[in-house]
């Protein structure tokens, strides 16, 4: 009795010294972590601040090994996004790989408490949902603030027309329009390239950059239209004025074109659901009818 209880306080003692050996380890490469300054940095979606230390930590020690040509995909897919400055490249695909272990470790663990057979088949779901949701989540937020910047690009190029008409150059109009323009991601993206004018780039480099980060036709007419107006010297009040028309031309063909689309979209669920419905509805007192009279 005594032996057995000597092998179980040393099994405690060995099992105790590992975890505590295993938390040493895991506080000491924490320690080794820069600290983040999120002063600068846009803020963080609230399901993201609790597992936030952990991204960072894998971020640290495997952001760093993922490919170049994966990181830099990563980066222009985040630019287009709006979050360049929330998270970087190694931390977003240090984000998918700890959403895909966090995922699939919870769908696993919970279909096998169960009892459920297919908590491995579970659990493999869980892995590629985690993996790929923050690329969903990015695509989402990315045709979100496409269609919030082409809706408020006529609005913007008319107070730049404004202060263009009023004397101003299209620089000092930029900063009007930024400094009294409505709050989205389009006046985000015109401070960004005057930010980018008083640190030493050239108005060109300016727009083209925005350009890059957006891919978007429109914004790519628009910065082509200008550049090309300040190479050749021409009236670039009149030059918005046109991009300005042009654009508030293509938001009502969009909306026109959703509204045709609007009664094809509703065919799916007229027969899926609404049809059928109506059908029980009207056939089921001639059902109980005929079914009283025994016929």
């Amino acid at each position: 009795m005594n032996l057995d209880l000597i092998m179980l306080l040393g099994l405690v003692l060995v099992v105790g010294g590992t975890v505590v050996l295993i938390v040493w380890a895991l506080a000491g490469l924490g320690w080794q972590m820069p600290e983040e300054d999120r002063g600068y940095l846009d803020p963080l979606p609230p399901l993201l601040r609790p597992i936030w230390p952990l991204v960072r930590f894998f971020s640290h020690y495997i952001g760093s090994r993922v490919p170049t040509a994966l990181l830099e995909r990563a980066y222009q897919q985040i630019a287009r996004a709006g979050a360049n400055y929330m998270f970087t490249a190694e931390e977003f695909y240090s984000l998918r790989i700890l959403g895909a272990l966090l995922a699939g470790g919870l769908l696993w663990l919970a279909v096998h408490r169960m009892g459920a057979g297919l908590s491995v088949p579970i659990g493999v779901f869980g892995l590629l949902l985690g993996f790929f949701y923050p690329s969903i989540w990015l695509n989402r937020r990315n045709t979100t603030r496409r269609k919030s910047i082409l809706k408020q690009l006529p609005m913007f190029l008319d107070y730049i027309i404004l202060g263009v008409e009023a004397g101003m150059n299209f620089t000092g109009a930029l900063g009007q329009t930024v400094d009294k323009g409505p709050v989205g991601p389009l006046r985000q993206e015109f401070f960004l390239v005057l930010r980018d004018v008083r640190a030493g780039l050239s108005r060109s480099d300016a727009l083209r950059r925005m350009e890059e980060r957006l891919m978007i036709p429109e914004i790519s007419s628009f910065v082509s239209a200008i550049i090309q107006a300040e190479q050749v010297g021409a009236s670039m009040g009149k030059i918005l004025r046109l991009q300005a028309d042009r654009r508030r031309s293509e938001r009502f063909q969009r909306a026109e074109k959703l509204a045709m689309e609007a009664p094809v979209k509703l065919i799916f669920p007229l027969v899926v659901f609404i049809f059928p419905t109506t059908f029980i509805i009207l056939a089921f007192p001639i059902f109980m009818m005929v079914k009283q009279q025994g016929l």
